[in-house]
């Protein structure tokens, strides 16, 4: 779709929300609360440090997710959905119910 859609069709909006390769999978794992880089990290073991890295940054750039840094050490910093995010919920459970039924389909034939 055309990048020039963004913010005037929902389903270009979307689209570009959620452009990256693990965006949905790594709002899958926030939606059951905050979680670390490293255990969203071993959650996901195929992706790269800077990989994750990355996408993180452009989820929170586009207000999907939110990044909280405590003063620890070692420092300890969460990732969790913005209440935006959190209302991409329903969104996520349907595309889990579609993929749960697609692969029956595929498993049928």
């Amino acid at each position: 779709m055309d990048k020039d859609l963004f913010g005037l069709c929902p389903f270009a909006t979307t689209q570009r929300l959620i452009q990256g390769k693990w965006a949905i999978l790594i709002m899958h794992h926030l939606s059951n609360g905050p979680i670390r880089f490293n255990e969203l990290q071993r959650r996901m073991p195929k992706m790269t440090h800077a990989t994750l890295s990355s996408q993180l940054k452009q989820l929170e750039e586009e207000g999907l997710i939110s990044r909280t840094a405590y003063s620890e050490m070692p420092l300890r910093v969460e990732y969790a959905l913005t209440p935006i995010g959190e209302k991409f919920e329903p969104v996520l459970t349907s595309i889990q119910d579609f993929g749960k039924e697609y692969i029956e389909y595929m498993n049928q034939k």
